[in-house]
């Protein structure tokens, strides 16, 4: 059995992906920064006949995120999927003009050193997978890193240089095999909207992973 890390795992989307995932057959691996988050979430998933564990990691640790993907591989399986949707800090949302260097150390390291460690942690492992198709890497985003907004400085910047990351990996891993994908979320994920209802949006991931057409899917604000 093969697993999906989901880094930044809550009982919004992350549980949502996980029900979505796991009911395919993969192991779901719920990594969070509290440890007592991630085993309550997968004790629920547990108790609906999945296969899931909690991890503790911080992303702007990229050794513990490395040493949480490698206590997933051991304990769960090879990881197939990674997911990186980690929610940002309020504070990193600050108008431009306010924003100053030190202001966004912790974005970068929230978006950008924290991806960069988790596909490093697992791109080695995915060329072992068997098959022409060997792993999917989604990134979730919120509309801003595509269209920056004055007021939310931090992820704006942050977020676009992950997304600039992302379709680098998209080109050069695309060669291997390895899908690269990225679900822009414009405005809130709220249950029972039709595009941005957690179900939903989980149903994208899963067309990205097992149709590998597109690098993109854009679900705009209303």
């Amino acid at each position: 059995m093969t697993t999906i890390a989901i880094i930044g795992a809550g009982r919004g989307l992350g549980a949502a992906v996980a029900r979505r995932f796991g009911k395919e057959g993969l192991s779901v691996a719920l990594i969070s920064r509290s440890q007592e988050r991630a085993d309550g979430l997968a004790a629920d998933l547990s108790s609906e006949g999945l296969t899931a564990k909690g991890f503790a990691a911080d992303v702007r640790d990229p050794d513990s995120i490395a040493a949480a993907l490698e206590q997933a591989t051991e304990t769960l399986g090879p990881i197939e999927v990674l997911q990186y949707s980690p929610l940002p800090q309020k504070d990193f949302m600050r108008p431009v003009l306010e924003t100053t260097p030190k202001d966004l150390v912790g974005p970068v390291e929230f978006s950008i050193y924290g991806p960069v460690a988790a596909v490093h942690a697992v791109v080695p492992g995915m060329r072992f997978l068997p098959g022409e198709n060997r792993g999917t890497i989604l990134f979730v985003n919120g509309g801003s890193a595509v269209k920056p907004g004055r007021n939310v400085t931090g992820t704006s910047v942050a977020f676009a240089g992950q997304a600039a990351y992302a379709q680098l990996l998209n080109e050069v891993l695309g060669e291997e095999g390895i899908q690269v994908s990225q679900l822009i979320i414009g405005g809130r994920i709220e249950e029972g909207d039709p595009e941005k209802d957690p179900d939903v949006l989980a149903g994208l991931l899963w067309d990205l992973h097992e149709k590998r057409d597109r690098f993109r899917v854009q679900v705009s604000a209303d």
